[in-house]
């Protein structure tokens, strides 16, 4: 197989991407997220190159990715046939606003290994029940002294929103006995409010189903092993994901996680998810 980490190979004669080389290319190997992979599509228009991510970016929405290097080599060494993908990226002003709209930004061809690569990303549904339910529950607790890790993203966000409070929609939030302790917490400030119980509330992160390791690097491991998990996600976010997945940089700890999970989808319904 002839790879070209970039996009200025060639495809020989008339479907070439336009580059410097004579080589024909087999494969576009490229590092990044969301915004890398729309310039690589948009490179390889009008040819039948296929490409392939290694996941290095906070935005991960496109089903053009493996879910980790290691699969990404694994699909770029036995892949045998490619099918058609979109490329998918998010307004970034809308993001910070709390609000997530990926948009459509090209289809390209992608090699395939079933369970090596993200699932499409699907609509994320509305999340008012789920988020009034969780806010019940948290509220219980309130004046029992437990610190709530409210992590990032619109899921979350629409239960700090029924908490009362302004989420920071890209940040972890800190909710403890009725009031917000942190807005927009880095991984020492966490840390240094966390009491003797603690809970995590986090959604999986874009279209592979990450619980950790997209887009929430200050729930550190060290912030992990101190709290009890709560995962929460709408009924269609988990409609088209084979599974959940971590990546903590802790290999222990991944594994600790791994196994059959319990995630809160409604007011009161649950999903049984795995942690692969």
């Amino acid at each position: 197989m002839r790879a070209f980490a970039g996009t200025d190979g060639e495809r020989g004669g008339d479907g070439g991407t336009g580059g410097s080389t004579s080589e024909p290319v087999d494969l576009v190997l490229f590092v990044g997220g969301d915004g890398t992979a729309a310039d690589v599509a948009s490179a390889l228009e009008g040819t039948d190159v296929p490409m392939l991510g290694v996941p290095a970016g906070v935005k991960v929405y496109s089903s053009v990715f493996a879910v980790s290097p290691e699969d990404a080599a694994e699909v770029a060494a036995s892949s045998s046939r490619t099918e058609r993908r979109e490329v998918m990226d998010i307004d970034e002003d809308a993001y910070r606003e709390g609000e997530v709209h990926p948009e459509l930004r090209g289809v390209a061809y992608v090699p395939v290994a079933d369970d090596l690569q993200s699932s499409k990303q699907t609509a994320s549904g509305t999340v008012e029940s789920l988020a009034e339910g969780v806010t019940t529950d948290v509220r219980e607790r309130d004046g029992e002294g437990v610190t709530f890790v409210l992590g990032p993203g619109s899921t979350v966000g629409a239960i700090k929103d029924e908490l009362g409070f302004e989420p920071s929609p890209i940040g972890v939030d800190l909710w403890r006995d009725g009031e917000v302790i942190a807005r927009d917490a880095t991984e020492a400030e966490i840390l240094d409010a966390l009491g003797e119980e603690n809970a995590i509330v986090v959604s999986p992160i874009g279209g592979q189903g990450f619980v950790f390791g997209r887009g929430n690097p200050q729930i550190s491991p060290a912030v992990i092993r101190r709290c009890d998990l709560r995962i929460v996600a709408s009924r269609a976010k988990l409609d088209d994901v084979r599974a959940l997945r971590v990546d903590t940089d802790d290999p222990d700890l991944d594994g600790d996680l791994a196994g059959w999970v319990r995630v809160r989808v409604g007011k009161f319904e649950t999903r049984m998810m795995k942690i692969v």
